[in-house]
């Protein structure tokens, strides 16, 4: 029986390298797939991963009906054993809904893979419907690492080196792809529903843990806070000794003026 499965997890956690070594696997056995993806960060119509892996793929508009590529494909006598889809989190709710009718009414396997929330640590409204629809939710068990060695379970955005939960839409990557006519990708974390602004040279992500996250304690911060190694943290409240008291082998002062020195 054919299944929906959403492989989800942070930045950094091999998502797509996933997605091509499940395609890779498949292929090699005379399985016939299709390739879908939404603002990859190689550019339009790319499925790639960190690790420089990279395949073509069909590149998902917002208005685009994924049950009829894949009826399209029938009709026209070509085989299709099973879907993946990167970047799943860009997908509307809409398309989710066609992808789980792909699976129950032609038995064809989908493979989605995604971010769940972006840097608001708010989920992503594909996301939000995969979840709601899939067989199976599989959590990646690569997972990113926050600056403090810690599971990375949050995507942070950084502006002039400190983290922000609001402003504008960006777009990373090399933005002078738009001059050769090739949209530029759109990072992962930035929300949809809105057209993307060029990013900014302040503008960058971050994987953080729960703690630093709900801090807004990103590595440059932390860096910021240290104290050198071979200095100790000084506190006259953390203090074990009374800081006006005179100390033993000091002169004590008897009241008339004459000192002495306690026995």
């Amino acid at each position: 029986m054919a299944e929906l499965v959403f492989f989800c997890g942070t930045m950094d956690s091999g998502k797509s390298t996933l997605a091509l070594q499940l395609d890779h696997t498949r292929a090699a056995r005379g399985l016939v797939g299709l390739l879908f993806t939404r603002r990859d960060r190689a550019g339009h119509g790319r499925l790639s991963s960190r690790l420089g892996l990279e395949r073509p793929a069909t590149e998902v508009a917002e208005d685009d009906d994924l049950w009829n590529a894949v009826v399209d494909e029938r009709l026209a006598g070509r085989r299709t054993d099973y879907l993946v889809c990167d970047e799943a989190q860009f997908y509307t709710p809409a398309q989710v809904d066609q992808l789980a009718r792909v699976v129950d009414e032609l038995d064809v396997d989908v493979f989605a893979f995604g971010i769940t929330s972006d840097f608001r640590a708010r989920l992503f409204p594909g996301s939000r419907r995969l979840i709601e629809l899939a067989d199976r939710v599989e959590a990646l068990q690569v997972s990113a690492l926050c600056w403090c060695g810690a599971r990375g379970t949050h995507n942070a955005r950084t502006v002039a080196g400190r983290m922000v939960v609001d402003g504008a839409q960006v777009v990373v990557g090399d933005v002078s792809a738009a001059d050769s006519g090739t949209p530029p990708p759109v990072h992962p974390l930035a929300p949809t529903g809105r057209t993307p602004v060029a990013v900014e040279d302040d503008v960058a992500y971050e994987v953080l843990c729960r703690r630093h996250f709900m801090r807004r304690m990103t590595a440059s911060a932390a860096r910021a806070a240290q104290l050198s190694p071979d200095v100790l943290p000084w506190s006259w409240e953390q203090c074990p000794i009374d800081p006006h008291a005179q100390l033993a082998d000091e002169p004590l002062s008897t009241g008339d003026g004459r000192a002495t020195r306690s026995a």
